[in-house]
Formats: structure tokens, C-alpha cells, sequence
């Protein structure tokens, strides 16, 4: 296989390819219903189709994505063309495009673009997450940058969590955010923008990039029993070391009392 730093170009190509139709396209309607609450929109399908043409084409490595599906292999891109529909089809720019490729089980090249906020990360394995967009603090802004266990308690949670597990997380001290994009939410936690993230998505598209990202950066990242994650896990908790384990502990405390 190719290394790791130079399939992370690819990506990279495959992503600056997508990014005038993602940026033209804001606002798009929904075209396909998923389920409840979940929908597709026509540059959904029109950015996978391409991402998963280029990166073929480019790498000969196959595509599983969101909107289209395949299989996830020994070595596979994991693509995620729009994360946070919701907010892209009402013109909530907290969304962008996630990319990672995935070897036995475990991200090894990530991307995640956030056209509408000047905001990319990328990194391979081994190598210094580099991100672009931003304050110049946090977890990714160099040498001035907080230290990772300089936690401020912002936490990044899924729509979908439970009220439950939301309230405990207050009980802590923590505070709870929601974007509406859980790729966002890694990111954020990746730059320091959020101390940590929580979120119950079975979905590798919207994990895989994001372990990777974190992980670059000295971040815990577990499913949310603490377990480590696979693109196999039913969801992430990630963030400072301190973090992280209020959010699994909050977890359990809910599930216990449940």
C-alpha cells in the first residue's frame, strides 16, 4: 500500500475537487428521505459520486460512503460528502466534508473541510496534525497553544443524545454543546475549540476522521464505555484525558440509573 502521507494528498486533492460545488450548493432542499429527521440533498449524492470516482481512480482503493454504501474492507476511503445536511440545507454553515482512510479497522489518513468556515484538518498516521482556520490557540495553533489538559469544559454532544446523559454532563460542570455536525464537534476538540465530544452514531463516516484528528493531537479517544474505537463502535466519547472521563463516567452513572 502507498504510504500514509502521500495517500493523505489524495484525499486532499479529492477534497479542494469537491469544495466549489459544496460552497455553490448551500441551501440545497432535500431530495431523499433516509428516515426520520434524516435526508439527503442533490449535492449530497453529486460529491460522493465524485469523491468516490477520484479516489478510485487516484489510489484504486474503494469508497464507502454515506449516500452510496460499499463495503468496508481490509483498506477503504470512509466518505461522509456532507456532514451536518440539516444545517447545509437550512444555510447553517457548521457542516463540511470528512474524509478517512481506514486499514484493518483503524483510521490512518483524515481530512475534514469546513468550506463555509475557512476551516480544514488533516493528518496521516504519524504525523503533526495540521490545521488551517481558526484562532491561533487551542490544541492545533503551535507553540502558543493551551496544553491539552488546560481543559474549559466545552463539550460537543449529538443531537441525539439523551436528555439523560445531557443533564449529567451539566451535573459535572461541563458544558454541553450542539453544532448539529458531529464531524465539526471532533474537530473542535482537535483545534481546542471543545474539550471534549460525545455522540452515539454507528456510522463510521462520522467517527473515523475524527479519531485520527484527535488522536494526532495527544487526544483520549474511546467508544463511550471507554472501550477502544473501531470504526466497529456504536459511537465516540473524545477529549482531554480529565475530559473524557467525566463524559464515560457520566455515561455509566446514567446507564446504571437507568
Amino acid at each position: 500500500m502507498t504510504q500514509p502521507l502521500e495517500l493523505l494528498a489524495f484525499a486532499e486533492a479529492a477534497v479542494d475537487q469537491v469544495e466549489p460545488v459544496f460552497k455553490a450548493g448551500i441551501g440545497a432542499e432535500p431530495v431523499r428521505v433516509k428516515g426520520a429527521g434524516d435526508f439527503a440533498t442533490e449535492v449530497d449524492l453529486q460529491i460522493e459520486a465524485t469523491l468516490r470516482s477520484t479516489l478510485t481512480q487516484m489510489t484504486g482503493i474503494p469508497v464507502y460512503g454515506e449516500e452510496s454504501g460499499g463495503d468496508l474492507g481490509e483498506t477503504t476511503w470512509v466518505v461522509d460528502p456532507v456532514d451536518g445536511t440539516a444545517n447545509y440545507s437550512a444555510g447553517n454553515p457548521l457542516c463540511g466534508v470528512l474524509i478517512a482512510l481506514v486499514h484493518h479497522g483503524e483510521p490512518i489518513v483524515a481530512v475534514a473541510d469546513f468550506p463555509l468556515l475557512g476551516r480544514r484538518l488533516a493528518c496521516a498516521e504519524g504525523t503533526e496534525l495540521r490545521s488551517v482556520g481558526g484562532a491561533a490557540t487551542g490544541f492545533g495553533g503551535g507553540m502558543s497553544s493551551f496544553g491539552f489538559d488546560e481543559a474549559r469544559g466545552h463539550v460537543g454532544c449529538s443531537s441525539h443524545l439523551a436528555t439523560g446523559i445531557f443533564n449529567e454532563l451539566r451535573e459535572t460542570g461541563l458544558r454541553p454543546r450542539m453544532t448539529g455536525s458531529v464531524g465539526l464537534d471532533n474537530a473542535f476538540v482537535a483545534q481546542g475549540v471543545f474539550d471534549g465530544a460525545v455522540n452515539f452514531s454507528p456510522h463510521p463516516w462520522d467517527n473515523a476522521a475524527g479519531a485520527l484528528l484527535i488522536r494526532a493531537t495527544g487526544g483520549v479517544v474511546t467508544d463511550p464505555h471507554g472501550n477502544d474505537w473501531t470504526v466497529e463502535s456504536k459511537g465516540m466519547v473524545a477529549g482531554t484525558t480529565q475530559v473524557h472521563a467525566t463524559i464515560v463516567e457520566a455515561i455509566r452513572h446514567h446507564e446504571a440509573s437507568a
